[in-house]
């Protein structure tokens, strides 16, 4: 249409206007017609309107056509780190400066012309917004490394600039969107900027570093690096890491590069209070401060200050007289701890070889220190099963502020093919020795507030802590009192601690989820119980059973059904029977998560493992009933119940305590 228009102005202004015109320059007047033509006069003006109406039609630059809400959003928002294009903003920077065809053709050049318009004092906020996005850019598509390094470090300090002036001018209105665009320069920079050569890792040091206009000295301090009593080390950039299988990716919005940090022991020897794993990633942010920056952009040398921030110990730092967040990504951190691991392969493996997790220099583990004023949530996993199962649940939780400020999580594992009695008792003498060790003149009562969740097994473990037992659930796999037995002292004394139980002191509240109190009708089956059969049992229940069937032939008329998890999970024997005969102690909170599938009544329902009437339990103070399958810990229902728990345990054990304890900081 448009080039219709121009054709038709064309041909009037050659046919009719020109020669016109050219008549009234020469007369003086208007023609009364044109020459070998009749008479026009009439439609003259006519011709001459049409005429300049066309032309003036064909010249404008300016159009405008109307379109979707979502294209003009795509058109406004966009971003060197959303698109790879520049935004309108930096867009307007060149146009107003002439320097957008420079860039094009000369991207450095153009680069330190509008710095030197910024140091000359002509250009402003804009201008320095503009060079960072200028400079992340020309990074991106440049393919020479020492040149693109140099380049995201400028990008980085462009855009602390703009967000810090300190004295030199205003911070960025908070509903500027390059404000946010900014801070993601700056983050990026920092973690492109300083990677290492494989582009895998950031390297975190100290010294003097290539500007594109000069040289950027960085000082740091290795007691940085310290946390606790370990020395992080191997930064890897989080946010570019694709993360799935987590309900919920939780990122906090703020200042810094978000790294996963990996740890190594400052001592020869690990501590071995509560085990934090060798391989344990720590979510960390890499800062990279100025001082003055815009003052220092004139000249040759820049001078900062890299600091490092553990998320166990800070979510924010003071700049320019202001709290400002730290940027956190502790999902991807968690997603990317777990896929240092083969999970499958340990969960078989802790099925089958009774001693498999014997092996590791903890059952118990943490994914941080010990930190006194934190009540304990011990998760205790099932069977086939290993701690990585509770990554939603822990996701979920340790991103609640609330939960995070006055919980600590830790993890128990076991060989989970091992008879209930045996693995319940490591799990005792496991706590025990830890509380001990943590706090021997009992001086944290949050130590001694403890709660303990357990699912599907996990839960009988867990319960085998908070009863007392007396002689009931010895003699309901035994027809003779234990003294009257011929044993070797060794294999008494373990049957002693394993089925003569008084409940812990410091363990306050308990629960139950998807557990087989009654047992479980697929642990029934044959074929669970030829699986069950191939588990190899650790030495020392092999000779306790060796004792009991060859000394003892009638004192266990069972013997032979209760070597074994499965085998005592199975409905009708006596060892699950009995156990389900105790009680919950009084001084113990109980609560029950009872996962059925379906939309029926759930007391005729199950969750494919274990039945709804299985699950029950008549004293617990709580029932939640979750439409689930039987791995119902990643369920938000089943998470949401837990997080219900623990605040009731916080207001609960604050409020007779007469306040919460403050916990005390990792870093030393």
């Amino acid at each position: 249409m448009m080039k219709a228009v121009i054709l038709l102005n064309n041909i009037l202004w050659v046919t009719i206007a020109m020669p016109l015109l050219g008549h009234i320059f020469r007369l003086g007047r208007l023609p009364t017609a044109l020459p070998g033509r009749r008479r026009v006069a009439p439609l003259l003006p006519v011709f001459i309107c049409l005429a300049l109406l066309l032309n003036g039609c064909a010249m404008s630059p300016v159009q405008v056509k109307r379109t979707d809400p979502q294209t003009v959003q795509r058109q406004l928002k966009s971003n060197v780190l959303s698109t790879g294009e520049l935004s309108n903003f930096t867009q307007l920077v060149l146009n107003r400066w002439d320097l957008a065809e420079r860039f094009q053709q000369a991207p450095e050049e153009a680069q330190a012309e509008l710095r030197q318009k910024v140091v000359d004092g002509l250009g402003g906020s804009n201008e320095i917004y503009a060079l960072a996005e200028l400079a992340f850019q020309y990074a991106q598509q440049s393919g020479n490394r020492a040149y693109y390094r140099a380049y995201y470090r400028a990008a980085a300090i462009y855009a602390y600039a703009f967000l810090f002036p300190g004295g030199a001018g205003e911070p960025p209105n908070p509903f500027d969107p390059r404000l946010r665009n900014a801070a993601d320069l700056y983050n990026r920079g920092i973690s492109a900027g300083f990677a290492s050569n494989n582009g895998a890792e950031v390297d975190l040091r100290g010294g003097s570093y290539r500007l594109p206009f000069g040289q950027l000295d960085v000082t740091f301090d290795p007691q940085s690096l310290r946390w606790a009593d370990r020395k992080l080390v191997h930064f890897v950039p989080v946010t570019e890491l694709e993360v799935s299988g987590l309900l919920n990716r939780y990122r906090q919005p703020g200042i810094g590069a978000p790294l996963a940090a990996g740890t190594e022991p400052l001592q020869q020897q690990q501590d071995a209070q509560l085990f934090v794993p060798r391989n344990v990633q720590v979510s960390v942010t890499a800062l990279l401060y100025f001082d003055d920056p815009r003052r220092q952009l004139a000249g040759k040398r820049v001078r900062a200050m890299l600091e490092l921030y553990p998320a166990t110990e800070f979510n924010q730092v003071v700049i320019d007289g202001q709290q400002v967040p730290l940027e956190a990504d502790p999902s991807a951190v968690i997603a990317y701890q777990l896929s240092l691991v083969n999970i499958c392969e340990w969960e078989l493996r802790g099925f089958l070889l009774g001693d498999f997790v014997n092996r590791a220099p903890s059952q118990l583990f943490a994914l941080e220190p010990y930190r006194p004023g934190r009540f304990p949530v011990v998760f205790v996993h099932g069977t086939a099963s290993s701690p990585a199962r509770w990554a939603d649940m822990f996701n979920e939780l340790w991103n609640d502020p609330q939960i995070q400020e006055h919980f600590q999580f830790w993890f128990f594992s076991y060989s989970t093919g091992n008879p209930i009695s045996w693995s319940a008792l490591q799990l005792r003498d496991t706590l025990q020795k830890t509380v001990q060790a943590l706090d021997p003149e009992g001086k944290d009562p949050a130590l001694h507030q403890m709660v303990i969740i357990g699912h599907s097994q996990g839960g009988l473990l867990t319960k085998m802590l908070a009863i007392d037992t007396g002689d009931r659930l010895w003699e309901s796999v035994s027809t003779k009192p234990l003294d009257q037995l011929r044993l070797s002292q060794e294999s008494r004394e373990l049957l002693r601690r394993s089925y003569f139980l008084k409940p812990l002191p410091f363990v306050r509240r308990v629960v139950f989820i998807a557990t087989p109190h009654h047992g479980s009708y697929i642990a029934g089956n044959r074929v669970a119980h030829w699986v069950a059969s191939l588990v190899k049992l650790p030495i020392e229940i092999l000779k306790t059973a060796a004792d009991i069937v060859t000394q003892n032939p009638d004192a266990f008329p069972s013997a032979e059904s209760s070597i074994g998890s499965v085998f005592g999970m199975t409905p009708g024997n006596p060892f699950i029977k009995g156990l389900a005969s105790i009680p919950v102690a009084p001084s113990v909170a109980a609560h029950s998560i009872i996962a059925v599938q379906g939309d029926g009544p759930p007391e005729e329902g199950s969750d494919g493992v274990v039945k709804y009437t299985s699950a029950h339990l008549e004293e617990a103070q709580s029932e939640q009933v979750v439409r689930s399958g039987h791995s119902t810990q990643s369920n938000p229902h089943t998470i949401a119940e837990v997080r219900r728990i623990l605040l009731l345990h916080l207001a609960q054990a604050c409020n007779s305590a007469g306040g919460c304890p403050q916990p005390q900081a990792i870093r030393e």
